[in-house]
């Protein structure tokens, strides 16, 4: 009697651990699922090559500075130089104060004649 109640324990036991992983598995299969993970790891990996892309611009610009510092010690400019000073144009002007206008003309500008 104890062997054929430990042997449907047993029994009892894997059915429910197996029933328990199919469940999981086919929770994990369902297409919302599957959704939401594609998506996830479309975050993480846009994460990484956000970090990437940033950690290789300040590479960048730290040896961009570095190098320019070697060059101008190279040639020896160590001070600013002075610019020309800026040209200015002369802005253009309406000399008309009074607008004139075509009078009798063909085209109307009446928008809702058409209609």
């Amino acid at each position: 009697m104890f062997r054929r109640t430990f042997w449907f324990t047993t029994g009892v036991a894997a059915g429910v651990w197996a029933t328990t992983k199919v469940n999981r598995k086919l929770k994990q299969l369902t297409p919302e699922h599957l959704a939401a993970t594609a998506a996830n790891k479309a975050l993480e990996t846009g994460q990484r090559l956000k970090d990437r892309a940033v950690g290789f611009a300040l590479d960048v610009r730290d040896n961009m500075a570095q190098r320019e510092a070697e060059l101008e010690e190279a040639l020896g400019i160590h001070e600013n130089p002075e610019l020309p000073a800026p040209r200015r144009f002369a802005a253009i002007e309406n000399n008309r104060s009074n607008p004139t206008y075509v009078e009798n003309t063909a085209y109307s500008y009446n928008r809702n004649e058409d209609h």
